[in-house]
């Protein structure tokens, strides 16, 4: 594989891949592993991706959130009829639906699972939080297997149980930023569960109880994980680039045990792409 740090410098990067360096170092080494001519509508997708996943972050109100997210919808409308549209993302993302004649309906799941956070409420179970996961990473890992051209069912099958496992393991990495923010992803029933006390988790308190309900979460993740694997003998080489998030999932998980579950302990989160892993990873074989 090219050197990670040569290929990354900023003036040899478009700008949908310099956005994805900025905001999301992890996919961004992931789509390194992707064939050349594949990794432009890789990065057209993530940094597209990132658009709607920060709408929340960016506005004061959910109205403008809303109009954000159509604003999205309708420019999609325009993409898939052959409209241009001036916006540097959505100039990338148009070569990504045009080259790979990619489908409309995981992008229009991405922005309807995207309108969840404009509602500050946790999600009351776990089936919930494992819904909205696949709506935010599953349906952007389907469209990741159409760029590699992948259309079979094991690889489809992969694909939504590491999405689910990627967005569960990142919510747990995103838990002291969105406490700041006063928002929680915990799942209602398991805090009941453990007796964490909402408010105390906004103000950054950690407990034995918070520690079993990240325990309870990873373990989910890891579940995932087990079953995307459970496919590895039936999928086609092309379509482990898409996969490889499942690597740095459990590095991070294996590093939230170590941190002894505890979701408020920034060490464990901070991104760590780990290029090496995957390298070793893809010679094998493996994801």
């Amino acid at each position: 594989m090219e050197d990670v740090s040569r290929m990354s410098a900023s003036s040899r990067l478009s700008f949908a891949a310099q956005e994805v360096r900025r905001f999301d170092r992890d996919r961004f080494v992931t789509v390194l592993f992707a064939p050349p001519e594949r990794r432009e509508a890789l990065f057209g997708l993530y940094a597209f991706n990132q658009e709607i996943a920060r709408v929340r972050e960016l506005v004061t109100e959910p109205t403008l959130g809303q109009m954000r997210l159509q604003w999205w919808r309708d420019t999609l409308d325009q993409l898939f009829d052959g409209v241009p549209v001036a916006h540097p993302v959505a100039e990338a993302l148009a070569m990504a639906v045009n080259r790979h004649d990619l489908s409309r309906s995981p992008f229009d799941r991405l922005i309807d699972s995207r309108l969840t956070d404009l509602d500050d409420a946790p999600p009351p179970t776990l089936a919930a939080l494992e819904d909205y996961a696949e709506g935010t990473s599953s349906s952007l890992n389907a469209l990741v297997m159409e760029v590699l051209d992948v259309h079979d069912d094991p690889s489809f099958r992969a694909s939504r149980h590491v999405g689910i496992a990627w967005a569960l393991t990142g919510l747990l990495r995103a838990v002291p930023f969105h406490a700041a923010a006063r928002r929680l992803y915990l799942p209602v029933e398991l805090m009941v569960e453990h007796g964490v006390e909402a408010e105390k988790v906004l103000s950054g308190e950690a407990s034995a109880g918070l520690a079993k309900l990240a325990e309870a979460l990873a373990q989910r993740a890891r579940e995932h994980l087990a079953r995307a694997r459970s496919y590895k003998d039936d999928l086609p080489k092309t379509a482990l680039p898409g996969l490889y998030t499942a690597l740095l999932a459990e590095s991070y998980l294996d590093r939230l045990g170590k941190a002894a579950f505890n979701p408020l302990d920034t060490r464990w989160s901070e991104t760590r792409p780990r290029p090496a892993l995957l390298a070793l990873n893809a010679w094998l074989g493996r994801y």
